[in-house]
């Protein structure tokens, strides 16, 4: 099998020592859950093929099951060194869906909770010079209330917004050949408008004697360098950029860094990475990027593909999203019940487009006291593993927290989660919970607003201004103007090749492309004609399966002609009345 995705995972801390393991695996569908009992990860051989890292139900598989999986096994035998052996060896997998077991030449190398998050394993211990058998299991329950599922069908058929299903490995797995001691991370904090840049390196063990350097570059020319001693395995240190170039929409400025680990004066690590500067505050109703206010124009991005489903092809489908999006004028996107791979990122980085990250909790019960423990670890990994990319401009842990009869815990649970997210990261705005039900621990107050009819929105949107607030759910929250305010979800326009009863979108159906058309433009001229509102969010970028309400096709085709989608770059890009006022 060909490996699709060959490319380096984690482009913001790169290391030229590594092994991608994608491609051919053997794989085992254990219908009766009953594997580890049997201990099949003994097992020489299993008799199926897959192709990692795209999930059993993906076309790109070589699979293509599309039914309940509740268990399912990969193997791979590969070949190592004793040069590759001289260090440490970490294992990597981007997502797993959704408790990871990994074996090693038949032992137990650990267990990961979570199918969205990234996670590693030292292995170092279990391998040997020449043949190694690599065995990963995966169990997924997706029909538990505790389990994260994000858009994933929870019955057999994909219905409404819910779709074919992800189990197992759905990103890229590799191997990374370390020195004895290495740097596990850079956590970095790039928030100072006058330069000033805090670095905080985390080494693997505790280690005496460590020194490390630091080159800053940008566009190939060397713009400082720095050394520090390293106390612990934890340090904070600074470096100074003078003049600093700002990061911003559509003003991608990333600087290069290299970082160099001596322990005793030898190089144990090297690493390179990137950093942009930018500051994110809030003003009134307006949020500010680097001093200014930028009206938040989101598109929503649910991260499906046709053949892979959660994986996209290339890093280039990647890529391309982001471009299809900037091309008809939205600024950034809310990266809607997924935590996307990092390489997403990176190009969204590359690209000075924003986004907001958030969780797959739906199916997850918030509303219950044990929802927590399986919840606010994985969430709070995935805010670790991004916390450097200055693409992301906001945090977004829940998505429509619906009442489930128990209000008071589940308004308890989303505060926890809320405050766990503010101390990790006191950089970015926090949207507590998405559409609805806001607590009073929020730094962003957003609703969800499909109304069809621009005219009666844009009535609303003129009574918000006055402070008779549009707030959906008026019974269970209420706004009191004293923080920004978005639209989160809108439009959501039913437009589709499919005509059928399964066919889902919001309201009617235009009866033509010039009534499309007239209805965006009236959806998304009501919403920015508001002086109190800071952004939209249109549903969305693409269709999904029998969701047909994209701007574009599922394969990424388009639906529209030129002339059309630059009407809905107009819309997009015309001056917002928040804009204008200093209000």
């Amino acid at each position: 099998m060909k490996i699709l995705r060959s490319e380096y995972p984690r482009p913001s801390f790169v290391r030229e020592n590594w092994l991608n393991l994608n491609g051919e695996w053997e794989f085992y569908n254990d219908t009766g859950a009953s594997g580890t009992e049997r201990k099949v990860f003994l097992n020489d051989r299993f008799d199926g093929k897959i192709n990692v890292p795209f999930c059993p139900e993906s076309e790109l598989s070589g699979v293509h099951n599309t039914d309940f999986m509740p268990s399912v096994w990969y193997a791979k035998n590969i070949v190592l060194d004793k040069k590759r052996l001289c260090g440490r060896v970490i294992l990597h997998f981007g997502a797993c869906d959704y408790i990871t077991t990994v074996y090693v030449n038949g032992k137990t190398v650990g267990k990961h909770i979570g199918g969205y998050t990234s996670f590693e394993f030292d292995v170092t211990e279990y391998l040997v010079a020449g043949n190694n058998r690599i065995v990963v299991n995966a169990v997924d329950n997706l029909r538990s209330d505790m389990q994260s599922v994000g858009k994933q069908s929870r019955e057999y058929y994909s219905h409404g917004c819910d779709y074919t299903r992800t189990t197992g490995i759905w990103q890229t797995v590799w191997l990374e050949f370390v020195s004895e001691t290495y740097l596990k991370k850079v956590k970095l904090t790039a928030t100072d408008l006058n330069g000033t840049v805090i670095l905080e390196p985390v080494l693997n063990r505790y280690t005496k004697n460590a020194t490390l350097k630091t080159e800053v570059s940008f566009g190939g020319k060397f713009v400082c360098s720095n050394e520090f001693a390293l106390s612990g395995t934890t340090t904070v240190c600074a470096v100074k950029v003078n003049e600093p170039k700002l990061w911003g929409v559509g003003e991608p400025n990333l600087y290069d860094i290299k970082y160099t680990l001596e322990i005793d004066g030898k190089v144990a690590d090297r690493v390179s990475g990137y950093f942009g500067i930018r500051r994110i505050d809030i003003d009134g109703y307006k949020v500010l990027i680097n001093g200014k206010s930028v009206f938040q124009r989101l598109i929503l991005d649910q991260g499906f593909y046709p053949d892979g489903i959660y994986t996209a092809p290339s890093d280039e489908h990647l890529k391309k999203d982001i471009y299809l999006s900037m091309g008809l004028g939205f600024n950034g996107a809310r990266l809607h019940q997924k935590v996307f791979e990092e390489r997403y990122l990176y190009h969204a980085d590359k690209a000075g487009y924003l986004v907001w990250g958030e969780f797959a909790d739906w199916g997850i019960d918030i509303s219950k006291p044990e929802a927590l423990h399986e919840m606010l670890p994985q969430w709070l990994e995935s805010v670790e593993r991004d916390y450097n990319h200055p693409c992301i401009i906001g945090w977004c842990p829940h998505n429509e927290t619906w009442d489930f009869k128990r209000r008071a815990q589940l308004d308890t649970n989303i505060s926890v989660v809320y405050d766990a997210t503010k101390a990790v990261d006191k950089t970015r705005p926090v949207i507590d919970t998405s559409g609805n039900f806001h607590t009073a621990n929020t730094d962003i107050f957003d609703v969800h607003d499909y109304d069809q009819n621009g005219e009666e929105l844009y009535k609303r949107m003129q009574e918000h201004d006055t402070g008779n607030f549009n707030v959906t759910f008026r019974d269970r929250q209420c706004y009191d103007g004293e923080i920004p305010y978005m639209i989160s979800e809108c439009g959501g326009i039913r437009w589709g090749k499919d005509v059928s009863d399964r066919a889902w979108g919001y309201g009617d159906a235009p009866a033509s492309v010039d009534e499309f058309i007239v209805r965006y433009k009236r959806i998304v001229g009501a919403i920015m004609s508001s002086k109190r509102t800071f952004g939209f969010c249109y549903t969305q970028l693409t269709d999904v399966e029998q969701e047909q309400n994209g701007l574009y096709y599922y394969d990424r085709t388009s639906k529209f002609t030129d002339e059309q989608y630059g009407l809905i770059k107009k819309t997009n890009t015309e001056t917002a009345a928040i804009e204008k006022t200093n209000c």
